[in-house]
């Protein structure tokens, strides 16, 4: 599975755990609202485990106190439960490997750091920050710009190597503060076999002594995550490439503690962009669409992201428009429900480079969502935004059929309301502008009578109503083509909607010929 000579060892995941239940983990941090970068994160493992039969586990990575965000943890678990990516094991749905939150693990890291220590793999460190700042300054070069904590620093600092024993014990006796680093080996090529990126290689010597343990005695990411990883027998690790220099630190983590063969297969999926690099939540605000999956308000500041979900998206959409953001199944298809995705979805056909979210594009994909989905299935969305408007549709089967006669023209959720709300409640407002150039006496008597002639009707049908107004028309040699635009109009309020005589079957006689005589004493004036 990996050899390791002089200095140089490679690793292939290939050959790593393929004997055993695919295990995956997302691991957010409960720092803010949910990218969609992570929701496609989410999605990816998500599809990996349920295509090989295995378990998909959500563990919250809050071992920095300090960006702890009160509110943080339960709207990553109600945004995955808007997708639909339901974990098998997480802090809310239980498991055999628990706890899920690594602040409930805490006791733990620090036995793995001491082995570490004793097995000379890495050191305590007593610098204060006020000594790290003067580092950097006194270290600081025209090449160096930025000096790191490493393999040249680490014997001109204050630290368990450059100090004796005896002082390393007085000093923790005493209750000094310290923290554990990494003793990254010098002049050693570490190479691992990447799911997307294949052989990625990295020179150690230009890799920091990254911090293990922190002062507070919680464990950095790059001890946690390997900790965690093995003892909750995760097989296949996915994550965004940003932690991609990173691995050297982990894979010889995983060597010192726990031997490479036991190591996930990795994969560091590319970032989604944006119109000027890596997509943030600056873009949005710039440029109006959501990056988040959910509404997020911050409780610090208070400022409200929009999310995908509030502006109209269906998680079906969402889903969809993710997983083809850097990844297609090698067909033209585009449109994918989960299960097709589960079925088709495959790591070796994730894109090596970063793909570009195109706000456009993904309204498109809600709209395919919208037309395939039926009434059923969109009524709740439908009546929620409806009733934003005060308007609260008691009879659910006249609003399915709304529904599905208004559908193809709906792009985002919020737009059901200008696409059927004048089902519901005449239009306040009319479009007079597109009726009263062409306005005539000829056309008032037409619509005058036909009022009559609506009233009269024993059978309120659709080729009754369709029927009468065109013979009506013909009796008055007026072309019908000139009169159903003013006719929408006085139903709908404006030059949209579907076809005129479908509305006014549905809106009844009553309501059709109410509109008809309120329009006429707007037109007339």
């Amino acid at each position: 599975i990996y050899t390791h000579y002089d200095r140089h060892f490679k690793v292939d995941p290939y050959l790593c755990g393929m004997n055993t239940k695919v295990r995956v983990r997302f691991a957010p941090s409960p720092t803010g609202g949910l990218h969609l970068g992570g929701v496609r994160t989410v999605l990816y493992n998500y599809l990996f485990a349920k295509k090989h039969g295995g378990e998909f586990i959500v563990r919250i990575e809050d071992t920095d106190q300090t960006r702890f965000v009160e509110g943080a943890e339960s709207y990553i678990f109600n945004c995955l439960e808007w997708c639909g990516l339901v974990p098998d094991e997480s802090p809310i749905h239980g498991g055999d490997y628990g706890p899920y939150r690594q602040s409930e693990r805490k006791a733990m890291y620090r036995e793995y750091a001491e082995k570490l220590i004793n097995d000379g793999h890495a050191y305590y460190a007593f610098d204060t920050p006020e000594e790290l700042e003067q580092m950097r300054m006194n270290f600081k070069t025209e090449a160096n710009p930025s000096p790191q904590y490493d393999g040249q620093i680490r014997m001109k600092m204050k630290n368990s190597l450059t100090l004796d024993a005896g002082e390393v014990k007085q000093l923790i006796d005493s209750g000094a503060r310290y923290v554990v680093r990494i003793k990254m080996p010098e002049n050693k090529t570490i190479s691992f076999t990447d799911l997307i990126h294949e052989e990625v290689s990295f020179e150690s010597s230009l890799v920091d002594d990254k911090v293990l343990l922190k002062a507070d005695g919680m464990p950095t990411y790059h001890l946690a995550v390997v900790v965690d990883d093995y003892l909750m027998k995760i097989t296949h690790a996915f994550r965004g490439e940003e932690w991609l220099s990173s691995a050297p630190v982990h894979i010889l983590l995983w060597e010192y503690l726990f031997g490479l063969q036991h190591m996930p297969q990795w994969a560091h999926l590319p970032l989604i962009l944006g119109p000027n690099g890596k997509l943030s939540k600056r873009d949005g605000a710039k440029f109006g669409f959501p990056v988040f999956a959910m509404n997020w308000t911050d409780p610090k500041s208070n400022e409200l992201t929009e999310g995908f979900k509030e502006k109209g998206f269906l998680p079906e959409a969402f889903l969809n428009l993710l997983a083809v953001l850097g990844w297609n199944d090698g067909t033209e298809q585009e449109i994918f429900s989960l299960d097709e995705l589960i079925s088709r979805f495959s790591m070796d056909r994730v894109h090596k480079s970063g793909a570009k979210f195109d706000f456009e594009k993904a309204k498109w994909f809600n709209h395919e969502w919208i037309k395939k989905l039926d009434a059923v299935r969109l009524s709740p969305l439908v009546k929620n935004h409806l009733a934003l408007k005060d308007i609260h549709p008691a009879d659910d089967a006249f609003l399915h059929t709304v529904i599905d006669l208004v559908k193809d023209r709906c792009t985002l959720i919020p737009d059901f309301y200008e696409q059927s709300g004048y089902f519901f409640k005449a239009p306040g407002v009319l479009d007079t502008e597109a009726v009263k150039p062409k306005w005539t006496t000829a056309k008032t008597e037409f619509f005058e009578a036909y009022c009559v002639l609506l009233q009269e009707m024993s059978n309120w049908d659709l080729s009754s109503i369709e029927s009468t107004f065109k013979q009506l028309a013909a009796d008055k040699n007026i072309k019908p083509g000139e009169l159903q635009l003013p006719f929408r109009i006085m139903l709908v309020g404006g030059k949209f909607g579907p076809a005129v005589f479908d509305i006014a079957n549905l809106i009844g006689k009553d309501e059709t010929v109410s509109r008809i005589k309120k329009a006429l004493s707007i037109f007339n004036q």
